[in-house]
């Protein structure tokens, strides 16, 4: 095993994606509870793109191997787990170190990924699919004849949000720049061209009545606008700061102000609800509940895709030696689906 060699990408500081620097070393050992896996795909989501900034809220400090999540197969255990778990393709969401030849994970926050499904089909979906699935189901709790608002419905999450409301029954509008219109159309989203004006005024010409929920990852100012475009008990899931990824300051601070208008919203005397969605809430006080709930969300969003509910779009891959050009081609906005690394 060890003759094989690690290589991961190491992200030194604030740096163009030609700053990013390839390490070399002896493939790590599983410790008590832990699994090896060899990674066979991984990918370059939002959350990357902000740490290169240094924006991510609650990145480690400089230097680090990014990677939020990736697909392989596990080629060693440690104590106290199952050898027969050797040779199994799994996922496994990690936040940073992913992108990595050989990545070591707890043991239960390896999920299985059903035979027929490739590694890089897998890895479009566990990071995007996670988050897509716990909003709909978790949080806005989404039943079918409703009526939803996403924005960036072409995104890596907008675009599986889409699909999952869809397959429960649930009509459609989403918010992207207008050369995507004619593929939402095709999926039976109303498109809405976030660049022509008053976005907030075209979505009520749809929804008079309002809207049951509302998928806003882009924060700032805008975020005012989908809470009033909620009907009466409605749901808004707010899940990021887009608008401010290339802002200088404090990193925390747009979560913060998120988190602020949340809980004044939640306060006011009114049916409707707004949350601050974060994958990772929960981990740190009920990390085997989390794992538990991981698993099973993720295991629902593996059978709609082999149901067909969900189709994956992967818009190149690229191997992990050319990471500079995944990130280019990533933050070019000029792709549809996601950037898929391979060793």
């Amino acid at each position: 095993m060890n003759a094989e060699g690690l290589v991961e990408v190491v992200l030194p500081g604030k740096v163009e994606p030609e700053g990013l620097q390839l390490r070399h070393g002896a493939v790590p050992v599983a410790g008590p509870g832990q699994v090896v896996i060899r990674m066979e795909a991984t990918g370059v989501s939002f959350a990357e793109q902000q740490m290169r900034r240094g924006r991510y809220y609650d990145q480690p400090a400089f230097p680090f191997v990014p990677g939020y999540d990736l697909v392989g197969t596990v080629i060693a255990t440690g104590e106290g787990v199952e050898p027969g778990l050797a040779g199994t393709r799994v996922a496994a969401l990690v936040k940073v170190g992913g992108w990595a030849s050989h990545v070591v994970v707890e043991a239960a926050d390896a999920v299985p990924v059903p035979d027929g499904v490739g590694a890089a089909e897998a890895e479009t979906l566990v990071v995007n699919g996670i988050t897509a699935w716990q909003m709909l189901h978790g949080k806005a709790r989404i039943r079918a004849g409703q009526t939803i608002v996403v924005h960036g419905a072409n995104g890596g999450v907008g675009s599986v949000l889409v699909q999952l409301a869809q397959a429960a029954g649930v009509k459609v509008i989403g918010t992207a720049s207008a050369r995507h219109h004619d593929a939402l159309r095709e999926q039976g989203v109303v498109p809405v061209d976030y660049r022509a004006g008053d976005v907030a005024a075209r979505i009520r010409e749809l929804a008079p009545g309002g809207v049951d929920a509302v998928f806003d990852h882009v924060g700032g100012r805008g975020i005012v606008d989908s809470w009033q475009l909620l009907a009466p008990g409605g749901t808004l899931v707010s899940y990021g700061s887009a608008s401010t990824r290339d802002d200088e300051g404090s990193k925390q601070l747009p979560v913060l102000k998120l988190l602020g208008r949340v809980w004044l919203w939640n306060a006011l005397p009114n049916r409707r609800r707004a949350y601050f969605f974060n994958v990772w809430a929960g981990r740190a006080l009920a990390k085997n509940r989390f794992q538990a709930r991981l698993r099973a969300d993720l295991t629902q969003v593996f059978t709609a895709l082999q149901r067909g509910e969900v189709t994956v779009q992967i818009a190149a891959q690229l191997p992990l030696t050319k990471i500079a050009d995944a990130l280019r081609l990533a933050e070019s906005g000029t792709v549809a689906g996601k950037v898929v690394l391979t060793p």
